[in-house]
């Protein structure tokens, strides 16, 4: 039965593989490596840290920390968002404050890659 999960998992995984690379900003996301929490100001009141809210996708507040972790693990020394994640862990912050800067990072230069490659898909079209 553990093969048999295996070989369907490994078929699953294949078919997202196969759809997503459909997408034309595919190439850009691949070749990726692979949310610091915002003030809470007001008057004289300056709060040192804000705690990582529970808004927005599970699935995606997940999938960013796997990624971090990831990174940590394989600690490329040439992705700038390794580099960002190091520096925060070398100043001594939180492992939640770095992991989730970190992942901010990440999401912003993910969005600036494919919006680059797709405006670039379209300027190509247009010729």
């Amino acid at each position: 039965m553990l093969n048999t999960a295996s070989e369907t998992v490994e078929s699953l995984r294949l078919k997202m593989d196969e759809t997503a690379s459909m997408l034309p900003e595919y190439p850009v996301v691949m070749a990726m490596n692979g949310v610091d929490p915002g003030k809470n100001d007001s008057g004289q009141h300056i709060q040192k840290s804000v705690p990582t809210t529970k808004q927005g996708s599970p699935c995606l507040r997940k999938t960013l920390f796997q990624i971090m972790d990831g990174l940590i693990k394989r600690s490329p020394a040439d992705d700038a968002v390794y580099a960002f994640m190091d520096k925060k862990r070398a100043r001594g912050k939180p492992y939640y404050v770095y992991m989730t800067a970190s992942a901010n990072k990440f999401l912003r230069i993910y969005y600036g890659r494919v919006k680059e490659h797709l405006s670039t898909l379209a300027e190509t079209e247009e010729t």
